[in-house]
């Protein structure tokens, strides 16, 4: 059983950043995030393998950057350049196996979620 919980979530201005957090107590395979806006279904923001390797969604087009604070047992999400449509739930993931990183269902790990909105 993996345990992640997210922080870091808030309100910021379009053009802003944050920084999520995961708590993890295990690192998997891969690690991952994920958001949800009302009415849409949920989509993959990122994801980093045990080896290293990161993902990126379509969407993220270098504004954001996955990494690991292994001192802290952390992943993290660092967002910059933030826009009104990056407003969503953040979900952390994590997956004891491969697989296509976006694939919803290979996630047997999931953290509650922070809200992120950006308004002006």
């Amino acid at each position: 059983q993996v345990h992640l919980v997210e922080s870091g979530g808030g309100s910021v201005q379009p053009g802003g950043s944050l920084t999520l957090s995961c708590a993890v107590s295990a690192y998997t395979r891969c690690m991952g995030w994920f958001r949800q806006a009302p009415g849409k279904e949920r989509e993959g923001v990122a994801s980093m393998s045990s080896g290293g390797s990161t993902y990126y969604g379509e969407f993220v087009r270098g504004r954001f950057t996955i990494s690991k604070d292994n001192s802290k047992n952390t992943l993290v999400l660092r967002m910059n350049s933030l826009k009104p449509e990056d407003t969503a739930m953040y979900y952390c993931a994590a997956k004891p196996y491969g697989g296509a990183w976006e694939t919803l269902a290979f996630y047997e790990w999931w953290g509650q979620g922070t809200q992120v909105t950006v308004s002006s």
